[in-house]
């Protein structure tokens, strides 16, 4: 979060500055705050903190709670699964066909393929929340 704070400042600077502009800055960036916000679901994931509607969770008894957390698992885990495996058929293609990209000239499935990665560990970290709950 720091780099990508300290890559878009700069690039805010120059640009204000010079009326020019990076472009391999905003390639960063967007890598970066992808990056960030996929580690963040993960880290989120495990502790079951994903943004819900509490008035639908809060409102039931215990065991609507627990369909409902079972159930959020459940779809989070799925969607995070066909996620990995469709970003993964993307990354598959800019490594097959040699996609470079537009700011650093650099090969696409170097930042591609940390979706399909980041998407695995968050269905990993929602199929726990559905073990522990169901052993609970």
């Amino acid at each position: 979060m720091a780099a990508l704070c300290v890559i878009t400042m700069a690039n805010v600077v120059v640009r204000y500055l010079s009326d020019e502009s990076f472009a391999w800055t905003e390639e960063l960036s967007v890598f970066l705050l992808v990056l960030t916000t996929m580690a963040g679901a993960a880290a989120a994931a495990l502790r079951d903190n994903h943004i819900r509607i509490e008035f639908f969770l809060m409102r039931g008894s215990d065991a609507h709670r627990r369909r409902l957390v079972l159930f959020g698992a459940a779809v989070s885990a799925v969607f995070f699964v066909v996620l990995a495996v469709l970003t993964g058929f993307m990354a598959w293609d800019d490594f097959k066909y040699a996609e470079i990209s537009m700011g650093l000239g650099v090969p696409r499935w170097w930042y591609s393929a940390w979706v399909p990665a980041l998407s695995m560990v968050i269905a990993f970290r929602s199929f726990q929340v559905l073990k522990m709950e169901i052993a609970k």
